[in-house]
């Protein structure tokens, strides 16, 4: 257990040290306290849903683990949300899937509706928090052929045309709830698992099928179209008709966001630095932050350099205005509870980090060709005690400082978790 006296004191000495080197720490406190982090539901339950919770997964997405406890309905995850987003400072987001919707009859996605989602709003509201959502375009019988928005099929395609409209809907509604705008992220698992003869019909297809879906226009207020591309997935390795220069020039060409998930580029790639080569072309980034161990597989984020550089660019080159974050792994081998701990609290310690950079002092060193300083200090302040402000800033939020968090959710488990068969 932390003690608040010592908590406080080591603040104060790293808050003096900071001013040494020309940082307010009070400012980069107050700026990450403004960003709302958006966690994503699908990580308490195994993307099991509530409209089709006996659905298996399929369209590229698999899911490791068996640790007992997973929510088995809306009720029990959105329980298992609050109780992690009382051991994480600040006020966030939590971004649904389109499964997520309750109903009291069996209904299909083209049929979803904003009263599917009222318990989500009315909890929401209660709590202060702003909802995302995503169209399901997976674990469904007219996913089955590989194609869902792009597809050949007249009937196939409508189908997920109007389940597009119904979602821009409900994300709409969303918004105009809970006063928080809504990104609606637009992914599908269309492609081949062998080399196709035609790379270009599937694109047009799904190209003419967004811009359909989209012929609504919602107030950007209340939400915000994202369209996200992937490079390959587990069935269509060899072709991806949503590819991240498909949507990219999608993105650019209808003045909607551009999602960035960390987890589909190459673990060698700088995700970070996507951000800062597009950022003079678009209107802003969706941002998925999850940890691609070998490739894609969503691993829960950890305080690592790739997680560090993301944060970096959107910082340094202020492009956090603009950036909506929101996170995206699934890891069923550990404690559910525990992983969103986990990734929404270091995504939040590398902003924090981020914003304690004196950015001043070395873009000079920079624009003067001092390259050895920016080198010498951008190391030098690594060392620097952050570690200390962020138990200052949990402290000052009312939740658990340092790994305290862990004695919480172990509880938590005895208590709840366990007794879910």
């Amino acid at each position: 257990m932390r003690n608040a006296e010592t908590v406080q004191k080591a603040y104060e000495i790293a808050k003096e040290q900071y001013a040494g080197i020309g940082v307010d720490v009070d400012k980069a406190i107050e700026a990450l306290d403004k960003v709302r982090i958006s966690m994503h539901c699908w990580q308490g339950d195994d993307i099991n849903g509530s409209l089709f919770p006996d659905q298996e997964l399929s369209g590229t997405i698999s899911v490791t683990g068996n640790y007992p406890g997973k929510a088995r309905n809306a009720d029990e995850l959105r329980a298992d949300l609050d109780k992690a987003l009382s051991l994480i400072p600040g006020t966030h987001k939590v971004n649904l899937h389109a499964i997520y919707g309750e109903s009291d009859e069996p209904i299909d996605l083209d049929q979803i509706e904003p009263k599917h989602f009222a318990k989500w709003v009315e909890w929401a509201k209660e709590r202060g928090l702003g909802l995302d959502f995503n169209g399901t375009f997976f674990s469904h019988p007219k996913a089955e052929s590989g194609f869902t928005l792009s597809s050949a099929d007249p009937e196939v395609q409508e189908f997920w045309i109007e389940h597009l409209r119904r979602v821009r809907e409900i994300s709409n509604y969303f918004g105009q709830e809970t006063g928080i705008v809504s990104c609606n992220n637009i992914w599908i698992p269309d492609g081949y698992k062998d080399n196709p003869i035609d790379r270009v019909s599937p694109r047009k297809r799904l190209m003419e099928a967004l811009d359909k879906a989209r012929e609504v226009d919602y107030p950007a207020e209340n939400t915000l179209d994202a369209v996200e591309g992937k490079l390959f997935g587990t069935g269509v390795e060899a072709y991806t008709v949503g590819t991240h220069e498909f949507y990219l020039s999608y993105a650019m060409s209808r003045g909607i966001l551009w999602t960035i998930d960390s987890g589909h580029f190459h673990p060698t790639e700088d995700p970070g630095d996507k951000f800062a080569a597009v950022a003079p072309f678009n209107q802003g980034l969706y941002l998925h932050v999850s940890r691609p161990m070998r490739w894609d597989s969503d691993h829960v984020v950890i305080a690592d350099d790739m997680l560090r550089n993301i944060t970096n660019a959107l910082v340094y080159n202020d492009l956090i205005k603009t950036t909506h974050i929101g996170l995206d792994f699934f890891d069923a081998t550990i404690n559910r509870v525990a992983a969103y701990v986990v990734g929404t609290r270091n995504t939040q310690k590398a902003l924090l980090q981020s914003f304690l950079t004196p950015l001043e002092d070395l873009k000079a060193a920079e624009a003067e060709g001092d390259l050895t300083a920016r080198l010498a200090l951008v190391e030098e302040y690594k060392s620097f005690p952050f570690g200390a402000v962020w138990d200052y800033y949990c402290l000052t939020k009312g939740v658990p400082v340092g790994e305290d968090w862990l004695a919480e959710v172990r509880q938590y488990e005895k208590d709840v978790l366990s007794k879910r068969a």
